[in-house]
């Protein structure tokens, strides 16, 4: 690719995700410096690889790559273990077996009050206390509004392993905000997806 083709591609393809890039680095990494430095050297592998890229959602494309780099950075700097979780729980794989549609098995009726009333921080904190898997998956959803199967292609697992690590993600985040406000799972409920969560970042 010509120089200059390789720069208007990347432009076009790159440079628009990069606010989300970064929002997406923050989560992962919980540290504005470290989000940067992982940012800048995805950029890096987003430019070389930029030939590769086909056409479809340059969106998930780039934050494909985002994360597998700050998983790299982690486990260099930080020697971080991402230690797997068990994707489905016995009832999720029981209903999974009976055929039941997968969208259900993401759907959790959260205490919408309980999260109403926590702030900024105390959801920032929780967020930040899941397991990479649920946290990343919860992030891309809920934070970052991308579809399952765009998470699916950029967490490379299938669309039921998305669907599953969210809706585990959303139950443990309620119920730790709901332990937190003391109502232990038993105030009024109503369906809701965790969408205040858009509003909540990591610290900086």
């Amino acid at each position: 690719m010509i120089e200059d083709d390789r720069n208007s591609q990347f432009s076009a393809v790159v440079l628009p995700h990069l606010p989300d890039a970064l929002t997406t680095a923050l989560w992962l990494t919980g540290d504005r410096a470290d989000a940067e430095d992982v940012v800048q050297e995805a950029s890096l592998r987003a430019f070389r690889a930029i030939a590769t890229f086909t056409g479809g959602n340059a969106r998930a494309w780039v934050l494909a790559i985002v994360r597998n780099t700050a998983y790299s950075w982690l486990q260099k700097n930080r020697r971080v273990e991402l230690v797997p979780v068990d994707d489905l729980e016995p009832d999720e794989r029981a209903q999974a077996e009976r055929g039941a549609d997968i969208e259900e098995l993401a759907l959790v009726t959260p205490e919408a009050d309980v999260i109403a009333r926590a702030d900024e921080a105390h959801l920032r904190v929780e967020i930040e206390k899941l397991p990479a898997e649920f946290r990343e998956t919860l992030v891309l959803r809920d934070i970052q509004g991308l579809e399952y199967r765009e998470i699916a292609e950029i967490t490379s697992v299938p669309v039921g392993t998305v669907m599953s690590r969210l809706a585990r993600a959303r139950r443990r985040l309620v119920m730790a905000l709901s332990q937190e406000s003391g109502d232990h799972g038993r105030s009024r409920v109503r369906t809701l997806p965790v969408r205040s969560l858009k509003y909540a970042r990591p610290a900086s």
